[in-house]
């Protein structure tokens, strides 16, 4: 194996700093050779306790296999593994192989990590949010409580500097970086675009055209080329149709992903004297080495984290594979030989691909993670030692659902109750419908509903809740069995109020014991080197588990309450409106789903408004299909709808019938009473309301209201439809034109007038009283601007008397006429629009508060014929010019040949001599 060569350096780095990052292409044996060496059960060194977290169960369970072969061994012996649902360790593992979930809630459990010598963290270049995190809490412990415990950061890409950076903290330089070099062979490229456009991917949905040209690509480099084809596709349901369109072909085809059984896992990773299709996810990248793969197909497609705003959950969704993906699928037709790499894309695109994928930090939904902070005594981690910060507006957004939910009180701490759903490896919405739904359903319905919530039923499932869960019970398919196997699994992990079926009580410091702070006393859980590590996390997802132990490094405080609370939102106790008592025992199946899906989803209960259409009370329409069972309903309870993009209304893809008492029970946070008084539609709206966020429940027409109310909504009015609603007379708008120009010109004390916004800012100083006397629109069409804003005129300083002499109404020309000024130019100059005979005799431009004004100079019949902003640079040149086009035209009046010298006139030529 090539990293061999470097492990003499890793060995050496860590035996001087503690800390090292070890980078190492995919199949060098990073994963398997190097875990074994560290702990020396290889190459004669020291024993010691080595963990190693993958961020996936199928590569957990393939690196404990393919080292317990190199051992000559059986799993569960030197060398073990733990995923959610299955251990296979013993007294005697030495390597015990992880997700990350395990160990974070290890880490939560035990912080010290007695008995464990050295941390591995694998593949840590995919930035899971799990990775990023459980390396911020093993620093923490470094730091804090064990200076000897040993940490490798293993990628299988060069960019280590931000590892370097982070695992070093305080030490110049960083941490050693060692580098292994790979093996590898030519690999060619050939481009192989759709022959037609494609729809870009939508959420989780994958254009059907985009899957068939895959599945032709993987058929055309079955006859083009030998060995066995490696195809990424996004996801399990890709894989499934992509599979099902390659029936017929010489040879096997393989799906591989975390939920193939692991039989299937087995047969992928192991060579065959036979030609194979593997069609696989983002697992087989760099978390596994399959053999005999001479060609990869790239679909360009990969999942990323989102929050989904279908579910108010994190989600995953279908994103472009950046470029360094893409690299390292491609070499992965080079591990053994040369090979050759077909992308699904055209070549000019390959350069607008984004460089890496985005670390889940920065995208993803940050409930979890900032439950686990919280956990930790940091609940805003700026004290962990991560990569990238948590955007604020995410973690924001995390604090209000776990406050919403009660895991953690205003301030941030997390409650005894937020130590419960951290044990339960579920999202803290999840969480919630989970403890509460138990007391009001019984344990065994609200895990069967949480774990149906938890993952999306397939669509033949149909979007009602209710019957969804019944065909899961009576199913016989893959999403039946993992729903099954998750429902078990939230079963026991949460105590039956009912007490028909016991669960072991949790012992008083729980997954987090807030109460804790960084030390080697009070640590709870087992810490024997073959402790069970409770699996609780999904691929990808930072989860919690269902076993106890102790504390928080970081030391936190909680707020009250104890660890059996089953209360909702704020600590209130969620009520059985839907029927039966506190066990759920009269609970109807199709009540207790709502139910279940409302507490989990409160903001998306929704009240129908007819034709199959629904308010949320976030706010969001919604509509159900044609044919639906829940078009004739009055309430759902909406767990999954999406929204096409431009689309005004979400689909509703799965909801459950609930009725209103169930909607104010599951949503009592957002319930609000009292005195609405807007502007709507154009006037002033006044009433008593009684809503459920958007949702209006009972409203009645308010006759007094207050008056307070009524002022701001009438300023909201005025914002929104602008000042016209007051009366602007002319002389209103020449005042505010004049006193716009005074602004601009001046500044000082003369007001910004121009400016709606800021007009209304200073509402009290010009439009008081008359705006708290207004009741309606009617009334505001009263208000006299003009005379409002006289108020506004820089009366303390003595300013406003000048208003005439800086800025005069109308300016006197050399016939006497009094003309108006236009200072209506938003940046211009005023003007002055007067008959050219008029300003006969006139040598100099007039000036308003020291500016020229632009004089459109006009013809006898009031066209205009010339504009000026310099008079007697005109009477010298452009005169000649409109003389002579106009004296022809209008003969009747005067047309001097030296117009500054001429006497200024409003009358012809026969009106002078008379």
């Amino acid at each position: 194996m090539p990293v061999r060569e470097a492990l003499p350096a890793l060995v050496s780095a860590l035996d001087t700093h503690g800390t090292a990052v070890l980078c190492a292409p995919p199949g060098t044996g990073k994963t398997t050779l190097v875990p074994l060496v560290l702990a020396g059960l290889a190459g004669g060194g020291p024993r010691r306790r080595v963990v190693v977290a993958e961020p996936r169960r199928i590569a957990a369970r393939a690196a404990a296999r393919r080292m317990a072969w190199l051992l000559g061994e059986a799993v569960g012996g030197s060398v073990g593994f733990t995923v959610r649902g299955e251990r296979v360790a013993g007294p005697a593992t030495v390597v015990e192989v992880v997700t990350t979930g395990v160990l974070l809630q290890r880490l939560q459990r035990d912080q010290e990590l007695a008995g464990v010598d050295l941390v591995i963290l694998d593949e840590c270049h995919e930035r899971h949010l799990d990775a990023d995190t459980v390396a911020a809490f093993l620093l923490d412990v470094r730091e804090s409580l064990r200076p000897e415990l040993r940490l490798v950061a293993a990628s299988a890409t060069t960019d280590a500097a931000g590892w370097a950076r982070v695992l070093g903290r305080g030490r110049l330089g960083g941490a050693p970086v060692v580098e292994a070099a790979g093996v590898s062979y030519p690999v060619e490229t050939v481009w192989a675009p759709p022959p037609r456009p494609v729809r870009p991917p939508h959420g989780m949905r994958v254009d059907p055209a985009q899957l068939a040209h895959v599945a032709s690509v993987v058929r055309r480099a079955l006859a083009e080329r030998s060995g066995d084809v490696l195809c990424f596709l996004p996801g399990v349901g890709e894989i499934a149709r992509v599979a099902g369109q390659l029936g017929g072909v010489d040879a096997e085809v393989l799906q591989v992903h975390g939920r193939a059984p692991a039989a299937v896992q087995d047969a992928a990773l192991t060579a065959a004297d036979h030609r194979r299709v593997i069609l696989s996810t983002a697992v087989a990248e760099s978390s596994l080495t399959v053999p005999g793969v001479r060609v990869v197909v790239d679909s360009g497609l990969a999942r990323e984290p989102r929050v989904d705003h279908a579910r108010g959950l994190g989600a995953l969704a279908t994103v472009r594979a950046s470029r360094a993906a893409g690299r390292q699928r491609a070499g992965r037709a080079g591990r053994e030989a040369p090979g050759a790499v077909y992308r699904c894309w055209p070549e000019a695109e390959d350069g607008r691909l984004p460089a890496f994928p985005s670390p889940e930090i920065r995208i993803a939904d940050l409930a979890q993670f900032a439950l686990q902070a919280a956990c930790w005594g940091d609940p805003d981690a700026t004290g962990l030692a991560l990569l990238d910060p948590p955007p604020a507006g995410a973690m924001a957004a995390a604090r209000e659902v776990l406050v919403a939910v009660g895991a953690v009180d205003h301030a941030g701490r997390v409650t005894p109750r937020g130590q419960r759903m951290a044990r339960l490896g579920l999202h803290p919405r999840l969480a919630r419908a989970l403890l509460d739904g138990a007391v009001a359903v019984g344990a065994r319905r609200a895990a069967e509903l949480v774990a149906l919530l938890s993952e999306e039923p397939p669509r033949e499932y149909g979007d009602d809740l209710a019957g969804a869960w019944r065909r899961a019970r009576a199913g016989g398919d893959a999403y039946a069995a993992r729903w099954r196997a998750e429902a078990q699994r939230l079963r026991r992990a949460v105590p039956d109020p009912a007490g028909t079926s016991p669960t072991p009580p949790l012992p008083e410091t729980g997954a987090c014991d807030p109460g804790r702070r960084p030390s080697g006393e009070g640590r709870a859980g087992d810490s024997s080197p073959g402790a069970h590590i409770a699996d609780t996390s999904g691929p990808g997802t930072t989860a919690g588990g269902t076993s106890a132990g102790s504390g928080s490094a970081r030391g936190g405080s909680a707020a009250g309450g104890s660890t059996a609370d089953a209360s909702g939102p704020g600590g209130s106790t969620v009520g059985t409106s839907a029927g039966g008592g506190s066990t759920g025992g009269g609970v109807a199946d199709d009540a207790a789903a709502g139910l279940v899906a409302a507490l989990a989803f409160p903001e998306r209960v929704a009240k129908a408004k007819g034709e199959g259409a629904f308010l949320m009370a976030g706010g969001t329409a919604a509509e159900v299909g044609d044919g639906s069972p829940l078009r004739s309903a009055l309430w759902l309870a909406v767990a999954v709808a999406d929204r096409a993009p431009h689309s005004a209304s979400a689909r509703v893809r799965l909801a459950a019938v609930i009725d209103e008492d169930t909607a104010r029970d599951a949503a009592g946070h957002l319930l609000t009473a009292g005195e609405e008084v807007r502007w709507e539609d154009g006037d002033l709206v006044a009433r008593a309301a009684e809503r459920l966020g958007a949702v209006e429940l009972a409203v009645r027409p308010l006759k007094n209201p207050a008056p307070d109310l009524v002022r701001a909504a009438l300023l909201d009015g005025l914002r929104s439809e602008g000042l016209g609603l007051l009366r602007w007379s002319a002389d209103a708008e020449a005042l505010r034109a004049r006193l716009g120009f005074l602004h601009r010109t001046l500044g000082g004390a003369w007001p910004d007038v121009r400016d709606d916004a800021a007009l209304l800012d200073r509402a009290d100083d010009w439009l008081e009283p008359e705006l708290s006397r207004a009741r309606r629109r009617a009334d505001l069409g009263r208000i006299d601007a003009g005379q409002a804003l006289n108020r506004l005129l820089p009366w303390a300083t003595g300013e406003a008397a000048r208003l005439d002499e800086l800025a005069p109404e109308r300016i006197e020309v050399p016939s006497g006429s009094r003309i108006r000024v236009d200072y209506s130019a938003e940046h211009g100059q005023p003007v002055l629009a007067v008959k050219l005979q008029e300003l006969f005799g006139l040598a100099e431009t007039p000036r308003v508060a020291g500016v020229p004004v632009l004089v459109h100079l006009l013809s006898p019949a009031g066209r205009p014929a010339a504009v000026t902003a310099d008079l007697a640079s005109f009477w010298r040149g452009g005169y000649r010019a409109v003389r002579a086009e106009l004296r022809g035209r209008y003969p009747k009046h005067p047309w001097p040949e030296d117009p500054a010298t001429a006497e200024p006139t409003r009358h012809t030529n026969a009106r002078l001599r008379r």
